[in-house]
């Protein structure tokens, strides 16, 4: 018994094989996490370009002048033309990744800004069982035309 005691052959094989294991899983969720992050800023790019497409959105008899200067006020219905038009030529590009892109809220709460939310579902990249299969990212853009 105390020969088998002092024999420690093979031992590692079981460590090496458990923490290769344990690396590997580490490195997977790594990646998905990073994914989604950068899918989430793709996003929200599309949706400040919305946005600002949706603040430039007004016509010119909407323009009046006042003490602090020129103001354009905004229609939620031109806001959403305006999304809408910009998300059909944009998104065609910058959208080719995104899964069930939609567009939650396009209009004007203030007449003055143009707020912009859209959606799309994230998959990983790789399947790992541990992150789930498709989560909903949700983004929000605010945006102001100023005259100067």
């Amino acid at each position: 018994m105390r020969a088998l005691r002092g024999n420690e052959e093979g031992s590692t094989l079981p460590l090496t094989i458990f923490y290769g294991f344990l690396s590997l899983v580490l490195i997977l969720i790594v990646v998905s996490a990073t994914s989604l992050y950068l899918e989430r800023k793709r996003l929200f790019t599309l949706a400040d370009g919305a946005a600002l497409a949706g603040a430039e959105g007004f016509s010119l008899d909407s323009v009046t002048r006042s003490s602090g200067g020129l103001e354009a006020h905004l229609q939620p219905a031109d806001v959403a033309s305006a999304v809408t038009g910009y998300l059909g030529t944009a998104a065609s590009e910058a959208s080719a990744g995104f899964d069930e892109l939609s567009v939650v809220e396009a209009g004007s709460p203030d007449g003055r800004s143009a707020t912009v939310t859209l959606a799309a579902t994230w998959h990983p990249p790789v399947l790992v069982i541990l992150v789930p299969d498709g989560v909903r990212i949700e983004v929000t853009a605010v945006a102001r035309s100023v005259f100067r």
